[in-house]
C-alpha cells in the first residue's frame, strides 16, 4: 500500500506480560540495546511504554516499510549478536510475549510513527506524553464506513478532548511469514493510538464524557466486543512521546 514519508507500512502492537518486578529490568535492558540494534536492520522502534493500569504489562510499537522487509529485519535482529547475547536476560522477564497484533495504517497517512521530538539519548529523564491505546475487536474486517467514521467522528473527539497526534490502524490481512514470532491472526481490530500531553490532559478529557457520548454510541454496531484500553507512558528512550 502507499504512505506518507516516514510511516510505517506494517505495524506490530506487542503488549508482553512480565513477572512481578521485571518490568523495570526489561526496559532498561531494552532501552540500552534493543532500540538502535533493531533499527540498524531495517526495522522502526516507534515506543515503549509503561502501562499505568499493569505494573506487570509493557507495550511497544514496531514498524516496518513492507513484508518482506519485515521478515529481513526480523531474522537479522534474532538471528544476530545483540539478541544472543541477551536474550536469556529478556526472556526471564517475560510471562507471555505473545499478545502480538500486525497492523496496517488504515488509510495513507494514519499512522502516528513519524515523530515531532525525536528519541532521547540513553541516560534522559523520562519524556512527557500519554498514549491512550484502544484495541476495538470487530465483527468484521474494517470496511469504508468504519474508517469515515474515524476521520469524521472519532478524530474530532479526541482532537477536541486535548489529543495532540492521533493514529488509526487496521488488521494486516497477509499471514505471518516469520512464525517464531506469533501474531494473533484471524481477529479483526481497529486500533486508536491517542497521544496526550500528559496524563493530566487524558483525565480531563475522560471525565468531560465526550467519548461515552459522541463516539462509543457511534462505534458499538461494529465491536465483536468492548475494546480494550491502556493508559501509556513513554519510556526515557520512546520516539513517540509528547
Amino acid at each position: 500500500m502507499s504512505s506518507t514519508p516516514s510511516e510505517s507500512s506494517l505495524v506490530e502492537l506487542r503488549r508482553y506480560t512480565l513477572h512481578p518486578g521485571q518490568r523495570d529490568t526489561l526496559i532498561d535492558l531494552f532501552d540500552r540495546e534493543f532500540v538502535e540494534t533493531q533499527e540498524a536492520v531495517g526495522m522502526h522502534v516507534i515506543g515503549q511504554f509503561r502501562d499505568l493500569d499493569d505494573d506487570q504489562r509493557f507495550v511497544w510499537l514496531r514498524g516496518f516499510a513492507d513484508m518482506a522487509r519485515r521478515r529481513a529485519g526480523l531474522e537479522a535482529f534474532y538471528g544476530g549478536p545483540v539478541w544472543h547475547a541477551h536474550r536469556d536476560a529478556a526472556n526471564a522477564t517475560m510471562v507471555d510475549s505473545n499478545d502480538v497484533f500486525l497492523l496496517r495504517p488504515a488509510w495513507p497517512g494514519a499512522g502516528i510513527d513519524n515523530p515531532t521530538s525525536g528519541r532521547l539519548a540513553i541516560g534522559s529523564a523520562t519524556p512527557p506524553g500519554l498514549v491512550d491505546a484502544s484495541v476495538f475487536p470487530l465483527r468484521a474486517p474494517a470496511s469504508d464506513d468504519l474508517l469515515r467514521l474515524c476521520r469524521e467522528v472519532l478524530s474530532p473527539v479526541l482532537r477536541q478532548g486535548g489529543a495532540r497526534r492521533i493514529g488509526w490502524y487496521v488488521s494486516e490481512a497477509r499471514p505471518n511469514d516469520f512464525p517464531r514470532l506469533p501474531v494473533r491472526e484471524g481477529e479483526p481490530v481497529l486500533v486508536g493510538l491517542a497521544l496526550f500531553d500528559h496524563l493530566t490532559a487524558f483525565e480531563a478529557f475522560a471525565r468531560s464524557g465526550a467519548w461515552a457520548r459522541d463516539a462509543q454510541p457511534a462505534l458499538a454496531p461494529w465491536l465483536a466486543r468492548p475494546a480494550e484500553s491502556h493508559r501509556l507512558v513513554p519510556t526515557a528512550r520512546s520516539a513517540l512521546h509528547a
